[in-house]
């Protein structure tokens, strides 16, 4: 006799894996092609990348292997869809592959292939992306010419300044405002919907992991179950697109119908939780988590076969089961303890250092703020400069000065109430390796006094002479409305000489110190 092993669920059904899972490729076309159609071609490109590098090593590994090649069962392509729809639309084309690569040999082939991996492979590829290639991962193309904000980064700024999100629900919903690739709700609902209507994915899961994210956020999201709040929390960073394609993987997701709900609501109340404590979204996060705990809620939350009673039989057995402490696999116990004690011990430290770090910031601050204007003693708050960095609500300043914030503008004094200058803190994201924060100092005509950096990450020896007097002082003692960066021998009383070997980092100074002067100009009344 012949015993035949596969992986479980063991469930008989009339749909294939084969048919099932390009069914799901189908389901997904609408939001690629949307997000096509919006994003330009670039977005094809990434989207076939990630595709191809998925099955190519599939199939490279089952020829490795000598195992039977399973490419045609449309699951490795459905991996390099979703991980290519998390994406940026401006990601460069390596990192689809890198993703997909990573998705397919580590999550799944070497875990033994469909049906055996323990996580989402989608999911791994791109939170294994997010965490190696964190810069390029979070930049985001301009629709309209001009450089945002993403809709989930405008979320997270307004919930920790306690102000709505100027947001258009609309775009959001058809798809068209700066997010990832398959960001289209719209298309996403309509794929998610078919599959749920073919019974190939599961709406205890789906419907779950909406309605626990949406009680959730209005408990506890600071605006009550305001409808314009949830539909925009709904509809950005990922969370339909997770109900729907990520969290009702088969493999990763529980067996009972009861246990997908347990699974669903959690998913549902981590990706809250992350969402209004975290300055980043990670609903990939919640789901992947959820994925850890599948084989637990497997284990006690078993369907109850017809007219089965587990107290009698249990008693009539004489059989007792051993304290819930030695049913718990030990490595779970380990795993939740070692959790819980990082959890306390950062907490903690976080806790006991936060006003250490906010008092060194806020002097540093200062210390950067009289560096830039000599003979200032105070610096005082402008009403106009504050209400048009309030009306600002965490987006970039202008339409030409790139991704530029203007954080902060005083009015600078010294010891006799007299007005020195001015003072105004700006940020660029355009810098090589992260944010360049600088405080500007302008005389009462607009000339620069001098400019300090309270944020500088770039590349050493490279980046980092931005911080240079060689750099700096050519800002210096001039007074133009605009400096020009110049990359190729250019003159002029405005130019500013780029950096050689770093132009990125150059190039974001003077977009900064350009949307300050700007900023001075147009709404403080420089003359």
């Amino acid at each position: 006799m012949t015993l035949n092993l596969s992986a479980s669920p063991h469930v008989r059904d009339r749909w294939t894996t084969s048919f099932i899972m390009h069914t799901v490729l189908l389901s997904l076309v609408p939001a690629a092609a949307v997000g096509v159609i919006v994003y330009g071609w670039h977005a094809l490109f990434v989207i076939l990348a990630s595709i191809l590098a998925a099955v190519a090593t599939e199939a490279l590994f089952c020829l490795a292997s000598k195992k039977p090649l399973s490419i045609s069962d449309g699951s490795a392509a459905v991996t390099g869809m979703l991980l290519a729809l998390s994406l940026s639309p401006s990601t460069p084309v390596i990192y689809p592959i890198i993703g997909s690569v990573f998705a397919i040999f580590v999550v799944k082939c070497c875990f033994g292939g469909l049906g055996k991996n323990f996580i989402n492979p989608a999911l791994a590829g791109r939170c294994f992306l997010l965490i190696s290639f964190g810069k390029a991962m979070t930049q985001f193309p301009s629709l309209d010419g001009v450089s945002s904000a993403t809709p989930l980064a405008v979320l997270s700024d307004a919930m920790s300044n306690g102000t709505p999100a100027n947001l258009n629900v609309t775009s959001m919903f058809l798809g068209t405002s700066n997010a990832i690739i398959g960001s289209s709700i719209v298309a996403l609902l309509v794929g998610g919907l078919v599959l749920w209507g073919l019974d190939i994915i599961h709406g205890e899961i789906c419907f779950s992991v909406l309605g626990a994210f949406t009680l959730a956020m209005g408990l506890f999201g600071g605006r009550g179950f305001d409808p314009a709040f949830l539909a925009v929390h709904l509809c950005g960073g990922g969370v339909v697109m997770g109900a729907f394609f990520m969290a009702t993987d088969y493999t990763t997701s529980p067996v009972s119908r009861l246990g997908q709900l347990v699974y669903g609501c959690l998913i549902g109340l981590l990706g809250a939780l992350f969402r209004i404590l975290g300055k980043v979204d990670y609903f990939s996060y919640s789901v992947i988590i959820a994925n850890l705990f599948t084989p637990l809620i497997d284990m006690y939350i078993i369907p109850k076969p017809y007219a089965y009673r587990k107290k009698a039989i249990r008693a009539a057995s004489g059989v007792k089961l051993p304290p819930l402490t030695q049913r718990i696999p030990k490595p779970v116990i380990a795993l939740a303890l070692i959790t819980l004690i990082a959890g306390l011990a950062l907490s903690g430290v976080y806790s006991m250092t936060k006003e250490t770090i906010d008092a060194h910031a806020d002097q540093a601050k200062a210390a950067a703020y009289a560096a830039v204007v000599p003979g200032a003693e105070t610096f005082e708050h402008d009403e106009t400069a504050d209400a048009a960095i309030a009306a600002l609500d965490g987006q970039v300043y202008g339409t030409k000065f790139g991704k530029a914030y203007v954080n902060e503008a005083f009015v600078a004094k010294d010891g006799s109430g007299n007005v020195v200058g001015y003072a105004l803190s700006v940020t660029s994201g355009d810098g090589y390796d992260g944010n360049v924060t600088l405080s500007l100092g302008l005389d009462a005509t607009g000339k620069v006094l001098g400019i300090a950096f309270t944020e500088l990450t770039e590349t050493p020896g490279m980046g980092m002479l931005a911080d240079e007097p060689a750099f700096k002082d050519q800002f210096v003692d001039r007074q133009v409305t605009q400096f020009v960066h110049n990359k190729g021998g250019a003159t002029g009383d405005n130019v500013i000489d780029a950096i050689s070997g770093a132009s990125t980092t150059s190039g974001a100074v003077v977009n900064a110190v350009n949307a300050g002067l700007d900023f001075f100009h147009t709404v403080m009344g420089g003359n």
